[in-house]
């Protein structure tokens, strides 16, 4: 399955690539989820809609993997020494435009997540495991550093605890979420739980 996946993906370059997510999160943007379809994609990219569903397979997994592409840099690929180095310089690699965006995106697939199956299994496999598993490696340099325990109860729940910063943001303080708020929120809440 994985060198099919290749074999799929080789066909389109990578800036053909760019350009397709682009399109895509452009149309997620201004019609949402349900509305977005495959015909349109394919329209705005002049793709064929064939070439699209070869290339993803079905529309959750291109809105998935565009949303993946997105993000500035792997936190796993930050390495300044200190866990709060690192997660302050993964912090500046948006800036509060996109960060506001994109806060925006994520939250108008909310609803659409659970309402969709399909979305949901790609945005676990695609988007959550992967952060998990990058978060973890991260977490684990800590952990080995000194940082950090190896047994803080915590360490569970960082992703949420971010997840939480961009959400509540929104929804209680009825701002995006900046830099700046984000910074203070890792030193004020992520680090204090995780003993840092």
């Amino acid at each position: 399955m994985a060198e099919a996946a290749t074999t799929r993906r080789s066909r389109i370059t990578p800036e053909r690539e760019a350009e397709l997510y682009g399109a895509v999160l452009e149309l997620l943007r201004g019609v949402g989820y349900d509305a977005l379809t495959m015909d349109a994609v394919a329209a705005r990219t002049r793709s064929s809609k064939a070439t699209l569903y070869r290339q993803w397979g079905s529309k959750a997994e291109l809105v998935v993997k565009a949303l993946r592409h997105q993000k500035p840099s792997r936190l796993s690929e930050i390495d300044t020494g200190s866990l709060r180095g690192d997660f302050h310089e993964l912090v500046l690699r948006e800036d509060d435009c996109e960060m506001a965006q994109g806060s925006a995106l994520m939250r108008g697939l909310a609803m659409a997540v659970h309402e969709n199956p399909d979305l949901l299994r790609a945005f676990r496999e695609l988007l959550i495991e992967p952060e998990m598993e990058e978060l973890r490696h991260v977490l684990g340099r800590a952990v080995d550093r000194g940082e950090i325990r190896a047994d803080n109860p915590a360490l569970d729940y960082v992703l949420h605890m971010i997840v939480g910063a961009f959400t509540a943001r929104t929804l209680i303080d009825e701002q995006p979420p900046t830099q700046a708020f984000v910074t203070s929120y890792i030193d004020a809440v992520v680090l204090p739980a995780l003993g840092a």
